[in-house]
């Protein structure tokens, strides 16, 4: 298998590196993996990641949901419900931030394309980016999408979107210099940049350890945290000028990570401990699974 060792920082170059922890794959190999932290803007990464050829094995299983619509077991059907009630939380935060009723979109990473379709449906011209091409195929025959491979990034119009999106998007991405370069041109000066990550400091993070199902080895090749997040920011223009949290995220991967445990009683568990890693969320957004970071240009 192709792998990569990274011997410096993706985020801010540095070579002070240490170990972190390991972390199984649950969802396809079993594979044990290691991650590594840069002492200097605490980005994490996962080492000797599979490159982009080799990882699309990585994704090729129905539980990897965010490509499938299987509603099999109750962790993936609540998944579902829950994604139905947050479309249309994401279209008004978009709103929200950008100011707009209506605008250009571009979502990256975009998946089966319920987003971009929400938005589509509320009056929002809208593109897709998406490296999966049944992901693809789903997005533009359900939906009469736009979304092209990755590759397109490359070919659109500089400034031209209003708001930008990854959605749990940029942890995937393998070249993070030539994405946030090409965002930085296609976005307009007056523009929104939307990134949600998984939050490795996180009050879950740091109860669940190597089991934390946010690590979700290799496919997550990166591990942001919120001074990585600014860090990179800074690196391209950006200031990080509002923060929220997504507030199902501690109990999806709470009930993950039961799960990963064998734990018989992990549905009555998963939720108590997201109900805990929620509220330490609502105290300080330092400690949500996962944290929206609203970006905008300098």
């Amino acid at each position: 298998m192709k792998t990569i060792v990274h011997s410096n920082c993706p985020v801010c170059k540095s070579t002070a590196l240490k170990p972190l922890t390991s972390s199984k794959d649950y969802t396809v190999s079993g594979e044990i993996f290691f991650i590594e932290v840069c002492q200097n803007c605490q980005t994490a990464f996962t080492q000797n990641m599979p490159d982009g050829k080799e990882i699309i094995r990585y994704y090729q299983s129905e539980n990897y949901i965010s490509h499938s619509n299987t509603r099999k077991g109750i962790i993936n059907t609540i998944y579902h419900y829950v994604r139905e009630y947050m479309l249309g939380k994401k279209q008004q935060l978009v709103n929200a931030i950008s100011n707009k009723t209506t605008g250009t979109a571009l979502d990256i990473g975009c998946g089966t394309g319920y987003f971009l379709h929400t938005l589509q449906q509320a009056g929002w011209q809208v593109q897709g980016i998406e490296a999966d091409e049944k992901a693809r195929q789903f997005a533009t025959t359900q939906f009469k999408l736009q979304v092209s491979s990755p590759e397109k990034l490359q070919t659109l119009a500089s400034k031209s979107f209003d708001v930008i999106t990854l959605w749990h998007v940029l942890e995937h991405i393998h070249d993070l210099e030539t994405y946030m370069t090409e965002i930085t041109r296609v976005l307009k000066t007056d523009g929104v940049l939307v990134i949600a990550v998984p939050n490795y400091q996180s009050a879950d993070a740091k109860y669940y350890k190597e089991m934390w199902a946010a690590w979700d080895v290799p496919r997550h090749l990166w591990h942001f945290s919120q001074k990585s997040i600014q860090t990179l920011a800074d690196r391209f223009g950006f200031a990080v000028t509002q923060q929220h949290i997504m507030p199902f995220d501690s109990f999806y991967v709470a009930l993950l990570s039961e799960k990963y445990k064998k734990n018989p009683f992990a549905l009555l568990s998963g939720f108590w401990q997201g109900f805990l890693s929620l509220l330490q969320a609502w105290k300080n957004v330092k400690n949500a699974s996962s944290i929206i970071y609203i970006l905008k240009n300098k």
